[in-house]
């Protein structure tokens, strides 16, 4: 897989069932069926990170984030509601599509999600 982190994201995101790319807030999110189940932040208010938010588990975000505050962060307007921040370079392609495909699954709609392989 490439090494430029929106491409990586991308085809992680994008292999998922119904999955859509759209641009917001300029910046691309990654949709089911019109909900966001990623985004990508490239500095996002000059924060240093290229990293994808999403949505969580409820507890798993302070979880992640005390266990590897390198990795993980409370994003800004999404993070009071329990998704996380992944600085995308700290992570292998396949911890990647773990997280993605969690998130996705959160979202997307049971006859969707029973389709994703992991």
């Amino acid at each position: 897989m490439s090494t430029d982190p929106l491409t990586r994201l991308r085809a992680i995101c994008l292999a998922l069932p119904e999955a859509t790319e759209q641009e917001a807030w300029g910046a691309p999110t990654f949709r089911v069926r019109k909900k966001i189940f990623a985004m990508f932040a490239d500095n996002h208010h000059r924060d240093g990170r290229v990293a994808v938010w999403c949505p969580a588990p409820v507890g798993i975000q302070q979880l992640l984030v005390r266990s590897d505050p390198d990795t993980y962060f409370v994003p800004p307007y999404v993070g009071v509601k329990g998704w996380i921040g992944i600085v995308i370079e700290e992570l292998g392609d396949d911890e990647m599509r773990e997280q993605i495909i969690q998130s996705y699954c959160m979202i997307a709609p049971k006859k969707l999600q029973a389709l994703v392989d992991g």
